[in-house]
């Protein structure tokens, strides 16, 4: 029974309290994501003071003691008496929204930084924080510790002729998973950040390794384009253009390949939007409308004829849009800046790009038509799809192949109900059994796949529909595939790869998630693909049996134990019996999934491109370094 809700229950929590108590809210997660949340929330800062012209450096490095340090070389923060009384520094460290960007004299045109809560969040969760200031050609230092108390008052270190800021933090390992800062994910990140802030360097230190990356581009947008399609077959050149509406800078590029999906990148003052908002709609809106306008008026589009579809437009094409909103006009949704709200920014991307798009296709005949023509055939390609699947549902068109193609195959489940349904993609015909046997047949299905499926990346549709196995999952998930897929008529709410704990079982996720990736994107994006976590060992106690799932388990529970211990190594899920199975692996109440998710849209796509393209010795050797077989606190874990 819970306590009285009455006068009592409600509780006040002061200064940064409330960052401590519900540290989601305000960095996301408390997991490796969150960790390196902390990172940009200090990046962002430099970056402003960057963005509006004050300094062309920013070094980030991961420290041997397991701190982080931000510096730049802008102009340093204030450091003086603040009209609250205390010193400026430590109202920015201590205070939530605080900073200098909420008013037209703030000293910032644009800022990614809108909240004013990242330096005092990041003190928040750390265990102690540094700060260092060149300043009017003084050198000061303030330091706080325990979740952002003050120790101390700012000092005066002496005479410099440099300006910037220094910011070092050392994560609580109270509040976070895991506290270990990974080298990659930093330069991947700071290399985007380069890309959009043309002639600034991000340099990136791991004093643990003496690892060292300089990351530069005098032109961004282009450079970060052929970083996206290094292994892509592209149609055309980059298509860059920029222009300002509304005191609102919009910098675009974009390029078609020969490839089915439509991949959008956008930022808003170098901040990554990936839940899009205003700006994408306008872009996109103007996109569409553009090639529609400019098809008519050059025949290419029969007056008859019905205009083409966002969809059309877009197939295979990838778009960068970077814009800058000043200050006054900024509106984000949530501290995490995942979605811009700002309704100026749909006008200022509609206007930008609708001018200089029709300026483009003016002046590259030969290519606007070879591009019209291309969304002519996708235009066909969707309306055939759309005639069948109304046919379907009208009960003209017999599911004879469905049924063919999954007779047999395909133990389905009861249940109407697809809310509550899942879908097992299972290693093999004997774990395939053994799921048979032990599943709950009312909600669960199981779909037995034998040995590695297709690699997608370089595929076609066509090779797709000829591949027996892909052919048969997408017939079980029925909502069609690549274009044509359509979320709203999936069969199940989770599908759930489930393969032995091995090199072999990680390189069918692999595929599997790339097919996903490339011709169902939707079914990851809105979290319907999990991975199923079998143990890797069951050791017999005389309670039953006890399942780890990674060697370090297994060592700690070695180094307590006093006796010999009954170990069985699982090296495939059929070696487990059908109880086993659903108990460490598929019942609800027990079982750990990985849900999938997309964390880095950009980062995803090059990482696809690359790894699952035509090197196979490089997609062998990123899986043999970076598959550990067991539960990384990078992806989202759910009971």
């Amino acid at each position: 029974m819970s306590k009285n809700y009455d006068d009592n229950s409600i509780e006040i929590l002061e200064g940064l309290e409330a960052v401590r108590k519900r540290p989601g809210m305000y960095i996301g997660s408390v997991d490796g994501r969150g960790l390196h949340h902390l990172v940009w929330e200090v990046v962002d800062n430099s970056i402003d003071e960057a963005l509006n012209g004050f300094g062309n450096e920013i070094i980030i490095e991961i420290n041997k003691d397991g701190s982080v340090s931000v510096t730049d070389f802008g102009r340093g923060m204030p450091v003086g008496k603040h009209k609250s009384g205390k010193n400026t520094l430590e109202v920015i460290f201590t205070v939530l929204h605080a900073g200098g960007k909420f008013s037209d004299e703030g000293g910032y045109k644009t800022a990614g930084g809108l909240h004013g809560v990242g330096a005092s969040v990041v003190n928040a969760l750390s265990k102690w924080v540094d700060v260092e200031v060149c300043r009017d050609r003084k050198k000061y230092s303030m330091h706080f510790e325990n979740g952002g108390k003050k120790v101390g008052h700012i000092k005066e270190l002496g005479p410099t002729n440099k300006t910037g800021s220094k910011v070092t933090f050392l994560p609580d390992p109270a509040i976070f998973s895991t506290t270990n800062f990974n080298y990659s994910t930093i330069c991947e990140r700071a290399q985007e950040e380069a890309f959009l802030l043309s002639g600034v360097k991000l340099t990136v230190k791991d004093n643990r390794t003496d690892e060292v990356s300089e990351f530069c581009y005098e032109d961004g947008l282009r450079s970060f384009m052929d970083y996206l399609h290094e292994d892509k077959e592209v149609i055309h050149d980059t298509i860059c253009f920029s222009g300002e509406s509304n005191g609102i800078h919009v910098d675009v590029a974009f390029q078609y390949t020969d490839g089915y999906q439509d991949n959008m990148y956008s930022f808003v003052n170098l901040v990554r939007t990936g839940d899009g908002g205003s700006h994408e709609v306008g872009y996109k809106t103007a996109f569409t409308k553009t090639i529609n306008d400019y098809a008519r008026s050059e025949g290419l589009i029969r007056e008859k004829d019905k205009n083409f579809e966002g969809s059309d437009v877009r197939e295979g094409l990838t778009s960068i849009l970077s814009i800058t909103v000043p200050e006054k006009l900024l509106q984000f949704e949530g501290q995490t800046k995942g979605k811009l709200g700002t309704p100026e920014a749909k006008t200022a991307c509609e206007e930008v790009t609708n001018e200089h798009l029709m300026y483009f296709l003016r002046e590259n005949k030969q290519l606007a038509i070879e591009l019209v023509k291309k969304m002519q055939r996708a235009q066909m390609a969707r309306d055939a799809a759309r005639k069948a699947k109304d046919e379907a549902r009208a009960g003209k068109k017999s599911s004879s192949k469905a049924k063919e193609i999954l007779s047999g195959k395909l133990a389905n489940a009861q249940s109407k109900d697809y809310k509550r349904l899942e879908l097992f993609l299972v290693e093999g015909d004997s774990a395939g059994g053994s799921a048979k046997k032990c599943r709950d047949s009312k909600y669960q299905a199981i779909l037995p796949l034998r040995g590695k499926v297709l690699n997608t990346e370089k595929a076609s549709i066509v090779d797709i529909e000829k591949n027996e196995e892909l052919n048969t999952i997408i017939h079980c998930i029925g909502a069609g595939v690549g274009a044509h897929f359509d979320i709203d008529d999936i069969h199940y709410d989770k599908v759930i790869i489930m393969t032995d704990a091995d090199t072999d079982g990680a390189h069918i996720q692999v595929l599997l998630l790339t097919f996903f990736y490339r011709f169902m994107r939707e079914l990851i994006e809105q979290g319907h693909v999990y991975v199923a976590m079998p143990p890797l060992y069951g050791i017999k106690t005389k309670d039953g049996m006890n399942y780890l799932y990674s060697d370090d388990e297994l060592n700690k529970v070695r180094e307590k134990s006093k006796t010999k211990l009954d170990i069985q190594r699982y090296k495939g899920l059929g070696e487990m019996d059908a109880d086993q199975l659903w108990d460490t692996t598929m019942d609800p109440e027990k079982r750990t999934l990985i849900k999938v998710t997309i964390e880095d849209a950009a980062l995803c796509e090059r990482k696809i491109s690359v790894l699952m393209g035509n090197n196979a010795e490089l997609r062998r050797k990123w899986i043999e370094d970076n598959i550990d077989f067991t539960l990384e606190e990078d992806y989202k874990v759910t009971r």
